[in-house]
């Protein structure tokens, strides 16, 4: 609903013991919203150019500067986005907030520490008391598949997209994160920044009938303004911010794999629960299969925490809004200024190869064994007992500065570590 559309659901998994996705009870910011509106403590302010955006985003505090827009049509309300009228997406490290011109509804996705990603629609009209609904089987059609990780998460994509904002299939597409190469990004994204020679797919509309190999984007490199290409006072800020884009990427596919060592490792540790009652065996007994089941939920998330195969940057890379010295600015640090938040945007995204989302509730509230094997697995790259190619990317002087960052802004992984 929120990012892309994808294949059909198999979310049954996750509507038995232990996780109840469609029925457990949520706790996640929306949620918390939903209370505070409940009990007066806050309300919601509408506007006939945007609705409830603003105010949903100052509640939320999520910024405006993390305006990024696409145009094909890959959504919940697919017949108002196109070329002239993309949707803008906005986001913090817990949730994501779409919104399409004179649309019907806001269209938002939470991070829930126990059900992985939960959707929500605001009703785009001016009430006394605004609510959030719920939305379970219309999104999990896309967004509960194999495309994220078979659990409720994110998916972005590149498309060829034609003149109406149509995602041009029989062209091909890309699903994206931070492995993905540059120039398979953004088919079907406005993008402003500055990239240098590398190329990407974004602000380019196909035009008749192509083939892959027959496009040329020259005309949509390094744009830095995007008034010949939509109404852009129509939106908050005049911008589609190429660093935004890239962490958004990033996040979105940290966040399913934190939702997939979650939810994966307590349907193992509960399944095994009920072969112990039923063998007789000590509560506590770890079977091969259940260990195995959890270092295949943890090694993924381990690796893409610490960027294993990203692709490497091979010029500067520069936005055109206040994002990045924003998100940079939110920290938290260590004693010599240091943030897992500093971008490099020359080589890399980051300058310390470490997700952020380490510190996020969704981490926090993984189970301990799979956090167990998370932190034993980060303990054996950073102390320098795993040069393996997975992370070969990281040099020594990486893994030194990573594990002193972590010494001070999480203590607990600290502790994990013996240090």
């Amino acid at each position: 609903m929120l990012l892309e559309c994808a294949e059909t659901a198999h979310a049954d998994e996750f509507d038995r013991e232990p996780i109840r996705y469609s029925t457990a009870p949520t706790n996640n910011v929306i949620t918390r919203l939903q209370e505070r509106l409940k009990a007066g403590a806050v309300s919601l302010k509408f506007d006939d150019d945007h609705g409830y955006l603003r105010s949903v985003l100052q509640a939320l505090q999520v910024p405006v500067s993390s305006q990024v827009l696409v145009f094909s049509k890959t959504s919940l309300q697919r017949e108002r986005i196109g070329p002239k009228t993309p949707r803008a997406l906005y986001f913090n490290d817990d949730v994501y907030v779409g919104f399409c011109l004179h649309g019907t509804v806001l269209e938002i996705s939470a991070v829930d520490p126990n059900l992985g990603t939960v959707f929500y629609t605001l009703d785009q009209e001016p009430v006394a008391r605004p609510k959030f609904t719920r939305q379970n089987d219309a999104c999990l059609q896309c967004h509960g598949s194999t495309q994220t990780r078979g659990v409720p998460g994110h998916l972005v994509r590149s498309v060829y997209a034609d003149r109406s904002g149509q995602a041009i299939l029989s062209m091909g597409s890309f699903r994206v994160d931070q492995t993905t190469a540059f120039a398979q990004r953004w088919g079907g994204w406005y993008v402003t920044g500055t990239h240098g020679g590398q190329k990407h797919l974004g602000n380019f509309v196909v035009h008749g009938q192509r083939e892959p190999e027959e496009i040329d984007n020259r005309v949509g490199q390094n744009i830095i303004e995007l008034r010949t290409h939509l109404t852009i006072a129509n939106y908050l800020t005049p911008h589609s911010d190429l660093v935004a884009l890239m962490v958004l990427e990033h996040q979105a596919e940290m966040h399913n794999l934190i939702a997939r060592a979650n939810l994966q490792t307590r349907l193992a540790l509960y399944e095994e629960a009920e072969l112990n009652r039923e063998l007789g065996r000590a509560a506590d007994y770890r079977s091969e299969t259940t260990l195995r089941r959890i270092k295949n939920a943890g090694e993924p998330l381990v690796r893409y925490l610490l960027f294993s195969k990203e692709t490497p940057l091979t010029a500067k890379v520069r936005g055109t809004s206040s994002f990045a010295d924003e998100f940079a600015r939110r920290g938290p640090r260590d004693a010599h200024g240091r943030s897992l938040r500093d971008f490099d945007l020359e080589k890399r995204l980051f300058k310390y190869p470490c997700s952020y989302l380490i510190y996020s509730n969704a981490f926090d509230a993984l189970p301990e064994a799979v956090k167990t094997y998370v932190y034993g697995r980060m303990h054996d790259v950073l102390g320098g007992r795993d040069y393996s190619h997975e992370f070969d990317h990281l040099g020594t002087e990486d893994r030194r500065v990573i594990r002193e960052i972590l010494q001070v802004t999480k203590p607990e992984l600290a502790r994990a570590m013996g240090e």
